[in-house]
Formats: structure tokens, C-alpha cells, sequence
């Protein structure tokens, strides 16, 4: 079966991959991770100055030759999360925890509380913040970070770019080098 969806970006030796829901149909049109204008991901990042410069959808190759990967929960582009069935969720934990598992990076970041409930079976009852989580998947420690998507109405730009300030600062304190 044929569907519109991005690449991985991940490799052996990764110090971080970023992990969101599934694609947009918009950014796998595009070919970029978050590449809708309205998505906060690619702005908050660069406010926070977590790699020391703007960046921008379609930044995903430069940040992989620094060490830095990009792949989702399911890879089917869907324009709604709510098209993706529950067969579609459970195949692409599954396939998700084998790459993590085969491409051992030191950290994931989870681009939202969805995709960490979805990997780790959490009612919504549960309540997670975001931040350092305590789950790992085969080595790699686990951070979430609010959704970046415009449609999270949660969390405000600023308290996503604040957090990504938190992950760097994380990410240094586990070891992590970028």
C-alpha cells in the first residue's frame, strides 16, 4: 500500500531525534517536517536559540549532520489526527520502538503528549506534563514537549519556547552534546 508520507531522518550515533504524531498532508506535500507557516515548532526553536541560529522547515538535513533526527509514530500524512485508525497507531508504536531500539540515540523528544501516551498505552486520565518523562525505549531517555501544531491551543508559543529552552538544558545535564 502506497501513502504519502517523509523520510527518517535517523542513523546510528544520533544524540537526539525529534518524534511527532504522523505527517500533515501539508508538510509531506512539502517534503518538510512542520511545514505549515502555523505550525510553532520551527519558530520556537528558534526563539528558544537552542542551536544558536533561525531556523526553518526544511533545517531537518542540516540539524541531522549535527546529530539530530526527525521520525514519527505513524508515517501515514493525514490532514486531521483523527483520520489515523487504532490498527495504524498500535503498527506504527510497534515500528517506532524497533528503530529507536536499532538507532540507540541518547535522548527522543516526543513533539507532544499524544504520541507519549500512544508509545506507552497511557490512559488520558494520567496526567503528563511536559518535560523529562521517567520511560525510557531500549537506551534513550524521553522528554516531551507540548504539541508545536496551531491546533494546540494549551500551551502558548511562548511556554512551547520556554520548554525547548528546558530541553536543551536536560539534554546537557544527561550528557548530551549538540
Amino acid at each position: 500500500m502506497s501513502y504519502l508520507t517523509l523520510p527518517d531522518y535517523l542513523r546510528p550515533g544520533l544524540e537526539l531525534v525529534f518524534i511527532g504524531l504522523n505527517p500533515g498532508l501539508y508538510s509531506a506535500q512539502a517534503g518538510k517536517y512542520f511545514a505549515r507557516q502555523t505550525n510553532r515548532f520551527w519558530p520556537a526553536l528558534s526563539a528558544s536559540h537552542f542551536f544558536g541560529r533561525e531556523l526553518q522547515a526544511g533545517d531537518e538535513k542540516l540539524l541531522f549532520e549535527q546529530g539530530v533526527g526527525f521520525t514519527d509514530v505513524v508515517k501515514r500524512a493525514t490532514s486531521q489526527i483523527d483520520e489515523l485508525t487504532q490498527a495504524e497507531i498500535a503498527a506504527g508504536v510497534k515500528t517506532l520502538r524497533r528503530k529507536i531500539e536499532k538507532f540507540s540515540p541518547a535522548a527522543i523528544c516526543f513533539l507532544g503528549i499524544t504520541g507519549f501516551r500512544w508509545v506507552f498505552n497511557l490512559p488520558a486520565k494520567i496526567k503528563i506534563t511536559p518535560g523529562p518523562q521517567s520511560e525510557k525505549i531500549g537506551s534513550a531517555r524521553i522528554y516531551v514537549l507540548p504539541s508545536p501544531s496551531a491546533a494546540n491551543a494549551h500551551y502558548s508559543f511562548e511556554v512551547i519556547a520556554e520548554e525547548c529552552r528546558r530541553l536543551e538544558t536536560w539534554l546537557g545535564e544527561i550528557g548530551v552534546k549538540l
